[in-house]
Parts: C-alpha cells; structure tokens; sequence
C-alpha cells in the first residue's frame, strides 16, 4: 500500500477545513514541520508515536538500573569498566567490522555503560 505525506502545508489545510484529527499508522508519515504545524494548531495525531521521526531514540535512558547480582553477571569476575568496554568493543566490530569510528565506538559505549551503572 503507498504512503501518504503530509507537510506543513497539508496540516494547515486540513485545519481550515475543519479537521480536527489525523490518525497516523504506518502508511501515513509527516514531516518534522507538519508535526509542529498540527500541535500549534491543535490537530491532534491519533498514534503511539509522540515525538516527530527525527527525534533521538535513547530506551537506554529510561532502563531501571541493574542489581548487583546481574551486573557481577555481566561484569564476570574480576573485570572493570575497562574490561567490559573493550569485551563490548571487540563484539561490535567483531559483527560490523572496522566500518565504525573508534572514538566514536568508545564514547557511545562508555555513555551506555554509564547510563546502566555496573557498579
């Protein structure tokens, strides 16, 4: 089935029309601008997503922190911060290969493991 695209344009017509409500699925996608459009506007958008599709996914954020008795499973014994950094490290570019920025592979993994606290 095709998609539909609505821009800014197509929410502040649909708005003087009298349209209320958009349901977006699937085969419906808005752009950055007509999501701002249809909030200052008051269009409401009938689905699950509340932030427009160019917003940071962060599940990581929002992951209780870990017991201790699952972070010594993770950690294995014995093994530091630096251990695990550099067992995740080699794991990712041991599954997508050098294509990845080291520096960029290091602070990525660093803010994970902060944000779950193995401590």
């Amino acid at each position: 089935m095709p998609k539909t695209f609505y821009t800014e344009r197509d929410i502040e017509d649909l708005a003087r029309n009298g349209v209320r409500s958009l349901a977006v699925n699937d085969d419906v996608v808005l752009t950055e601008l007509a999501y701002e459009k249809a909030e200052k506007l008051g269009v409401k958008l009938s689905d699950s997503i509340e932030k427009p599709p160019s917003a940071p996914q962060r599940p990581y954020i929002a992951v209780p922190k870990m017991d201790a008795k699952t972070s010594d499973q993770l950690r294995g014994p014995d093994m530091g911060n630096d251990d695990l950094q550099q067992r995740i490290r080699d794991a990712v570019i041991k599954r997508i290969g050098e294509q990845v920025d080291p520096k960029l592979l290091d602070t990525i993994i660093q803010r994970v493991l902060n944000n779950v606290s193995l401590k």
